[in-house]
């Protein structure tokens, strides 16, 4: 369980970090926006679903994150070259989605 929690506190960081600093400290070729953010919500969607031991604690994980995401994009508003964006927004749902029918399976709906 310890392994899980470094995992998701790393990727956390790795998320906000990407996400918080000004897109001319970022490389210049990067995959596609959209998919960045629906994979980075999807992987850290798994991760804390391991570390969830209930389904409560499983579906306060999953609205945790799209708060976050929802935090990370009034963030952005503040540096240069950055803004808000809903259709981040709706990416990070989707991969929050998608992470947690991977991991609780469709059984879960």
């Amino acid at each position: 369980m310890v392994w899980e929690w470094g995992l998701l506190i790393a990727g956390g960081a790795a998320l906000s970090a990407g996400c918080l600093v000004p897109n001319s400290w970022l490389p210049t070729r990067l995959p596609n926006d959209k998919f960045m953010h629906f994979a980075a919500f999807g992987v850290l969607t798994a991760l804390a679903l391991q570390v969830a031991q209930t389904r409560t604690e499983s579906l306060l994980w999953m609205g945790g994150l799209l708060v976050a995401g929802w935090l990370i994009e009034c963030l952005q508003q503040l540096l240069p070259d950055r803004g808000f964006s809903w259709r981040d927004i709706v990416a990070n749902a989707a991969g929050i989605a998608f992470g947690g029918l991977c991991v609780l399976g469709w059984a879960a709906i």
